[in-house]
């Protein structure tokens, strides 16, 4: 899986989510920013990005450190940027 996959699958299930990927093969970093986080716990938020993942998690991806923002989380906080 490259990052660019990656990418457009959580962009799939989550269309307004702004994401970066870091990463290759099936070790990935991502940054989802979207506005569908707002009121979402952090399990919640990660349980939203792994949906759109599907049974890739644990296949084609092996480890995904993931950090999930809201649009004012992200804009308010230039150590995240």
């Amino acid at each position: 899986m490259t990052g660019s996959e990656l990418e457009a699958l959580i962009k799939a299930g989550i269309p307004d989510a702004v994401v970066m990927i870091r990463g290759e093969g099936d070790h990935f970093e991502a940054e989802v920013v979207s506005a569908q986080f707002q009121g979402c716990s952090p399990v919640a938020r990660h349980q939203l990005v792994y949906a759109t993942l599907g049974d890739r998690m644990g296949g084609e991806i092996h480890a995904l450190a993931l950090h999930a923002y809201t649009p004012d989380e992200w804009a308010k906080n230039p150590r995240i940027q």
